[in-house]
């Protein structure tokens, strides 16, 4: 799914181009015409069936401008759109986002390390970007992990069910230094969408871009 979104918007580059191109193209042409017109002959006008296939040919270009606005915007509804993405819906999706929605009193997510770290600290940021939970772990393994959060903050006070929040996550070395940290979350896609030309899909509040989507797998 993801090469068909690389596909197309190899496509859509490609359609940009040309229509930049027109674009240039139309605006040479228009000033070339009004130059022509100012300084024509008065005793020797411009011929009016010259006249007339240059205006076909401008219109010709401005039709062309379109065709490439329409083509740009059905490679967006198939090539990993939303035409190839409404199978989606109802499925348990995995993405590469740090952020995921309260619900029940949990959220949750998953992790890799590249290598073992001496520390690994967690911590849940609010969509205001206050740290509202923290906690460090000592000695934790290479390889994937999971990390679950029951909705209370640090002092202990349970927040309400509907927020959207992200994790943090340091991880840290033996010799100090800070390992890199991939961070995803599961959840069943809702819906599918364009929002300003691109194509997300909805895991409960989040709108997750298409392109983030790692697995696909029945809802259980």
């Amino acid at each position: 799914m993801v090469d068909a979104v690389s596909a197309g918007n190899a496509v859509l580059d490609k359609i940009n181009s040309s229509r930049n191109s027109l674009a240039d193209s139309k605006e040479t042409f228009l000033a070339l015409l009004t130059t022509q017109l100012k300084n024509q002959d008065p005793l020797s006008p411009l011929d009016s069936n010259e006249f007339t296939a240059q205006i076909v040919q401008m219109t010709g270009v401005e039709q062309q401008l379109l065709t490439n606005d329409l083509l740009a915007m059905l490679v967006g509804m198939n090539d990993g759109g939303l035409a190839g993405s409404v199978n989606l819906i109802g499925k348990t999706v995995t993405a590469a986002t740090n952020q995921a929605t309260l619900k029940d009193g949990q959220s949750a997510w998953t992790f890799d390390l590249g290598r073992a770290a001496t520390s690994v600290k967690y911590e849940v940021l609010n969509s205001a970007g206050q740290t509202v939970f923290s906690r460090t772990d000592q000695a934790v393994g290479a390889g994937e992990r999971a990390f679950e959060w029951d909705g209370k903050t640090t002092q202990g006070t349970q927040l309400p069910n509907g927020g959207t929040y992200s994790l943090k996550i340091t991880a840290t070395g033996s010799s100090g230094e800070t390992i890199n940290t991939n961070i995803y979350t599961t959840g069943v896609a809702s819906a599918v969408e364009t929002l300003n030309g691109q194509t997300v899909v909805s895991i409960g509040k989040l709108k997750i871009p298409l392109s983030a989507i790692l697995s696909v797998q029945q809802t259980v």
